[in-house]
């Protein structure tokens, strides 16, 4: 039997490639609010970010995220994506 291939993708804080179910996704929907997707269900522009908060506020910080969703991030969405990442590492879902 073949084996499965595992689905890869870049982490925009770190610039690691890694199995897509290991990392989160960042999505600017089409009414261009951004919010993360731990389901990576949601319509819209996404970027892969890794499951840590150290990584987010890399990718807040150098711009990245602004750079890969197309859009001007303010301040309190960038500090709502970090509380909301900092919840999901607490809790564990994901």
């Amino acid at each position: 039997m073949k084996p499965r291939k595992i689905p890869m993708r870049m982490c925009v804080g770190c610039r690691e490639m890694k199995e897509k179910k290991m990392l989160i996704r960042v999505v600017r929907s089409p009414e261009g609010e951004v919010s993360l997707d731990p389901v990576g269900k949601k319509p819209g522009r996404g970027a892969y970010v890794c499951r840590s908060a150290d990584c987010l506020k890399r990718a807040l910080k150098q711009k990245q995220l602004e750079r890969q969703l197309d859009v001007t991030l303010p301040p309190e969405t960038a500090e709502a994506l970090t509380a909301e990442m900092t919840a999901l590492g607490e809790t564990g879902n994901g």
